[in-house]
């Protein structure tokens, strides 16, 4: 079914006008969080490193919010937007990234490695790549239940070299798993360009030796990421087996706050901020087709901005958490229950 607009341009199938301005808002409130945060990174009060998902929003929008209720992600450390897209709020990603006593992990971890299974998303693990196979598995967990649910995981292009990238993507194959691989190759992985790590052009083609469907896109065409990956999460639910999706894109930030990014050429850079950002696209193609006026995008950013202010003001004062904290919730026993190594009969 195709939707309309009011000048008769067409929506893509299964969106409405509602759905393309909640688009835009994830991709507003993902760049706009991300700011928050460099600013308080400045201050001192960001504890540890700060990834910046500048020029890649698009992919990570576009790719969760082509997900159903039920389905599970697993993010990397630029993919804020998905999980913004699942349900997490960004007074929680503050108090992550300033590791305190009332963030999701209390304080234990940072930046986006938390877990809400109930609303669909499992944090990373920070050896690259580790995340397919946990992915695979709980994809098998699906189909062994009879469930029709999907799962996705994300991997950039230096990951996907990783041994752990390819017996995930193994298992997967061979077990006709749901689950949908994305490769963001955005050109670095830390400092090393793609064409220095991989000798194939396309990282999908490697899809063609599990036997899986593989395709490269456009990733900062956000509606184009939204469309292919509902396509492979509905194959995949359907029970016609896992899909890896390359999606090209570009990172406009070092690796993290502190990379000054000498290996990129300053030049490389401007081009990609100039003429294919992904929230500049999306506006355009809103605006040119009819699906948004200028006032409905200024209203999400002035709400936008509101919400990161209430968020910022909630938990900027909030407590680190106490020194003792680090000897509790470290194994599994019973609350009040003595640590194994301090109990006198050990």
């Amino acid at each position: 079914m195709v939707i309309t607009a009011v000048n008769d341009q067409p929506i893509p199938a299964g969106l409405s006008r509602e759905q393309l301005l909640e688009i835009f808002y994830y991709l507003t409130l993902t760049r706009a969080l991300e700011e928050r945060l460099v600013n308080l990174y400045r201050q001192g009060k960001v504890i540890g490193g700060l990834y910046r998902s500048l020029g890649q929003e698009g992919e990570s929008v576009g790719s969760a919010y082509a997900l159903q209720s039920g389905d599970v992600l697993s993010p990397l450390i630029r993919n804020l937007g998905s999980m913004l897209v699942k349900g997490a709020r960004p007074v929680e990603v503050l108090r992550q990234y300033m590791a305190k006593a009332t963030s999701p992990t209390a304080g234990r971890e940072m930046n986006v490695h938390f877990n809400d299974l109930d609303l669909g998303y499992l944090g990373q693990v920070s050896p690259l790549g580790d995340m397919i196979p946990v992915m695979a598995g709980i994809c098998l967990s699906f189909k062994m239940r009879g469930e029709p649910r999907v799962g996705l995981v994300y991997i950039g292009d230096g990951g996907a070299s990783t041994g752990a990238f390819h017996e995930g993507i193994n298992l997967a194959a061979a077990s006709r798993l749901p689950l949908v691989v994305i490769i963001e190759n955005n050109g670095y992985a830390y400092s090393t360009p793609t064409s220095a790590q991989a000798a194939t052009e396309r990282l999908a083609d490697r899809a063609k030796a599990y036997g899986i469907p593989g395709e490269t896109i456009d990733g900062n065409d956000v509606l184009l990421v939204y469309e292919t990956t509902k396509a492979a999460a509905d194959r995949a639910r359907a029970g016609a087996g896992a899909a890896i999706i390359e999606v090209v894109t570009y990172r406009r930030k070092g690796h993290a706050e502190h990379d000054d990014q000498r290996y990129q050429p300053p030049e490389e850079i401007a081009l990609w901020a100039e003429t294919n950002d992904p929230i500049d696209r999306y506006v355009q193609r809103l605006l040119e087709s009819g699906w948004a006026i200028e006032a409905e995008l200024d209203a999400v950013g002035d709400s936008v901005n509101a919400e990161l202010d209430a968020a910022v003001a909630e938990c900027e004062n909030d407590p680190l958490p106490d020194i003792a904290g680090a000897l509790t919730d470290v194994y599994a026993c019973s609350a009040g229950e003595p640590l194994w190594f301090r109990r006198l009969d050990a």
